[in-house]
C-alpha cells in the first residue's frame, strides 16, 4: 500500500525521525539511501523515501509490502502525524463533529 504527506519539514529532519520512530514498533533499518530508507520486521518491510518539491515543501512517501489496512499502514500514517506535530507544535488534532 501506498502512503503520501507533505511536510514543511527538511528531507533531513524527516529521515531522522524515521530513524528513531520505526525502531520503536519493531522494525529494523535494512537498506538506506541519501534520500530514501527500508525498515522491515515482524510486521512487514516499509520503503519511506523523500523528496524536495516546489517551494518549500517535502514529499514523503511510505510504501509497504501489505494489503489494506494492515497494523504497519497504520503505524505509517501515525508517522505522518509525528511528523505534523514535530513541523506545527502548537497545532492540535481535534475531532470535526
Amino acid at each position: 500500500m501506498r502512503h503520501f504527506f507533505r511536510t514543511q519539514l527538511t528531507p533531513v529532519e524527516v529521515l531522522r525521525i524515521a530513524e528513531g520512530f520505526f525502531p520503536e514498533i519493531d522494525l529494523e533499518r535494512t537498506g538506506h539511501t541519501a534520500r530514501s530508507r527500508t525498515f522491515a520486521g515482524p510486521l512487514g518491510t516499509l520503503h519511506l523515501s523523500v523528496k524536495k518539491e516546489g517551494g518549500h515543501y517535502t514529499f514523503v512517501e511510505i510504501s509497504t509490502d501489505q494489503t489494506g489496512e494492515s497494523r504497519l499502514d497504520r503505524n505509517a500514517k501515525r508517522f505522518f502525524v509525528e511528523l505534523h506535530r514535530t513541523g506545527d507544535p502548537t497545532h492540535r488534532i481535534e475531532a470535526a463533529y
